[in-house]
């Protein structure tokens, strides 16, 4: 059979990524989605045509062990008609010594890097490819209907993370820059490094067709506690050897961190950075991602459903259960051939290190419907993220005498305010209802004790009893002094004597319990029949700036107790404190290429100066990857500093230019503003 003289091959990169949404990643190496066909060019030798008949014979393959077996290795012919599910080629004649190859992947082939190769009795390489999922293809089990979403879930290099409390969210803009220079290669590098992979490759190379698997494969290396991971987790408040995890903006600088200090994990992390690194690799790899927050999330560490809170006199939590303020996962979309019908959609998963999955510390994908549904026998870990969203909640006093004391209960306390950036704008989407039914519905458990408990809550404080609550200021700037108040209600027909700690601890979000920075004497209170007492807690900076972390939460705690009857009441409430915002002006227009310079502005809220101070600008497609630093030195108390900081935007588009402060006593600060960018 007569042979092709090649001269040259024409991978068309710039046209084939183009069609294949990935033009963003460059036009210098072919980048293609699966399902989808791309054309190549093959310029023969000069004076040479192509004939009818000629062999052409195609082999692509993927993995250090190539195998058809495992579908890393395939060998395909050309075809009169592209096919839809398997390998295929098909020719054309631009000219008469050019051949036009257009090529089809199997749209449940393993991702990964190609090569292709002619068959023709010895192998002709053509090139490498890089192989991805494909949202776009109706084949491909992450297959999203809906174009703003996969702008958003898959094209969209930045978004916004929620952290705080259900009434007071706050907003940090991240940069996931899934498409930013090396990221795709230092993504598959972390699939390379899982445990799957060193221990056989071959079968890890096979097993990414499926997003199930590369989503767990993420879950467990985004994280370093028992393999080469990319983050070590880091709740301590000792920062000092590493980076604090409210420092970094952007997953680029961690990936290429971690990729070039040879896959050694860096430090350091806590959940919203966990996932957020694992929303740009998952992006990358052509999953569809987003970033999920869930207010009083429970970590439930016996896998019972239940929360049990064990706390001394001094609200100190004895046990190993907790409830953080917030917690942060992803949510990844495909379907789940491994689960029944109706499982397909939304998938939680979580690169957080809590617990362990199957040995390693990983959790999910588990199907968002199945946490709703209470169905507790899918994969994975469905128990614990339905605790994490729905457990209820007991709290006890462990007295001197070794006696455990039932304070408080709950069944609706935990899973509040779900969160995720909604699709094309800033806005937050409120996602609870995806979890789990609403309270009072005839689908919910115990329909009767929530109602109840809903009952409980309308009447409020008018119930029979003893009633002790927390009220607060509406202005509680980090830096100012302000009061807090406890606030008792007697509505028995008795009077009643009573004793009140008032008090509060500084907190990180996820519910670790700092110094004592507020204190009010014990306090004997006589409360008459159905009549009310408070008392004030004046909260300092002097005292409250030396212990809050870099949450700037505190958590308040009233213990009330009935000296006759020796009932323990309580009341708790977790504030965070207001942090200045950045003022972020954009003079005149922006466009590709051309320089602009933005003013930024910011004044110091604490009663003192501080030192050290520095303004940074980031976004995706406006830098070079390395975030553009102006030092601003000292900052009196209460003074205004200002910043003029230029950038180069590097494509057009709708950008989020990120502005983050940073000093010796005030960090974590940030400001955004998006920009059109034009050509």
């Amino acid at each position: 059979m007569a042979q092709l003289p090649i001269d040259r091959v024409d991978l068309a990169c710039a046209v084939n990524n183009a069609e294949h949404h990935t033009e963003l990643n460059g036009a210098t190496r072919l980048i293609v989605r699966r399902g989808q066909p791309f054309t190549i060019n093959l310029h023969l030798q000069p004076g040479t045509h192509f004939h009818q008949g000629t062999n052409i014979n195609l082999i692509a393959t993927t993995g250090p062990e190539p195998s058809e077996d495992a579908d890393t290795a395939v060998k395909f012919g050309l075809s009169k008609f592209m096919s839809k599910t398997r390998w295929s080629a098909t020719a054309a004649l631009p000219s008469e010594n050019t051949v036009s190859l257009t090529v089809c992947s199997n749209p449940n082939a393993p991702i990964g890097l190609y090569q292709l190769t002619l068959d023709q009795g010895s192998g002709v390489s053509l090139g490498q490819f890089v192989l991805l999922f494909n949202p776009w293809c109706t084949r491909d089990s992450v297959y999203l209907a809906n174009e703003a979403e996969r702008q958003e879930y898959v094209l969209s290099q930045d978004g916004l993370i929620y952290r705080g409390k259900p009434k007071r969210i706050t907003v940090l803009p991240w940069t996931f820059g899934q498409f930013e220079p090396d990221m795709l290669d230092i993504c598959l590098t972390v699939l390379s490094k899982s445990l799957q992979h060193l221990q056989n490759p071959a079968q890890d190379c096979s097993d990414r067709r499926s997003p199930v698997y590369v989503t767990r494969v993420l879950s467990a290396m985004i994280n370093s506690q028992d393999d080469k991971g990319v983050l070590v987790g880091n709740w301590s408040g000792k920062y000092e050897d590493g980076v604090r995890p409210t420092a970094w903006k952007d997953s680029c600088s961690i990936l290429r961190q971690w990729y070039h200090q040879d896959c050694i994990g860096v430090e350091y992390g806590q959940c919203w950075v966990f996932s957020a690194v694992a929303c740009t690799v998952s992006r990358a790899l052509g999953i569809p991602c987003r970033v999920v927050t869930n207010y009083e999330s429970a970590h439930d560490t016996n896998s019972n459903l239940l929360v049990e809170c064990y706390y001394d006199e001094f609200a100190e939590n004895l046990g190993d259960d907790s409830i953080w303020n917030f917690h942060v996962w992803v949510e990844s979309w495909m379907t789940r051939p491994d689960l029944k019908l109706s499982y397909e959609g939304w998938q939680a998963s979580d690169s957080t290190p809590q617990e362990t999955s199957d040995g390693i510390y990983c959790c999910g994908p588990v199907p968002v419907r199945a946490i709703k549904e209470g169905d507790l026998t899918v994969k994975y870990d469905a128990p614990f993220v339905y605790a994490e969203v729905n457990a209820d909640v007991v709290e006890y006093v462990t007295l001197r005498d070794g006696r455990h004391v039932k304070i408080d209960s709950s069944t609706t306390e935990v899973g509040q305010c779900i969160s995720t950036k909604a699709v094309g704008n800033d806005e937050r989407e409120d996602i609870t209802h995806l979890y789990k039914y609403p309270e009072g519905s005839e689908e919910e458990r115990l329909v009767f004790e929530k109602a109840n408990h809903q009952n409980r809550l309308i009447q409020n404080e008018e119930d029979p009893g003893v009633h002790v609550k927390i009220k607060l200021t509406p202005d509680m700037m980090v830096g100012t002094d302000f009061d807090v108040y406890a606030r008792v209600k007697n509505n028995t027909d008795a009077p009643k004597n009573c004793h009140l700690m008032f008090y509060a601890q500084a907190v990180s979000y996820n519910g670790k319990l700092g110094e004592t920075c507020g204190l009010t004497e014990l306090t004997e209170m006589n409360v008459k029949p159905t009549e009310g007492d408070k008392a004030t807690l004046r909260l300092k900076y002097s005292e409250y700036g030396k212990a809050i972390t870099q949450d700037r939460m505190i958590k308040l705690v009233a213990l009330l107790v009935d000296i006759e009857t020796k009932e323990f009441y309580k009341a708790t409430k977790t504030i965070m404190l207001d942090s200045p915002s950045i003022t972020i002006t954009v003079p005149g227009e922006a466009n590709v290429g051309q320089p602009l310079v933005v003013t930024v502005l910011l004044v110091n809220p604490l009663p003192e100066a501080l030192e050290n101070c520095v303004f940074s600008l980031h976004g995706a497609n406006l830098t070079d990857g390395a975030p553009i630093i102006k030092e601003v030195g000292a900052v009196g108390p209460e003074e205004i500093t200002t910043a003029e900081l230029e950038f180069t935007p590097k494509a057009s588009g709708i950008r989020k230019l990120v502005i983050d402060f940073h000093s010796d006593k005030l960090s974590n600060i940030q400001g955004y503003r998006n920009l059109v960018i034009g050509e």
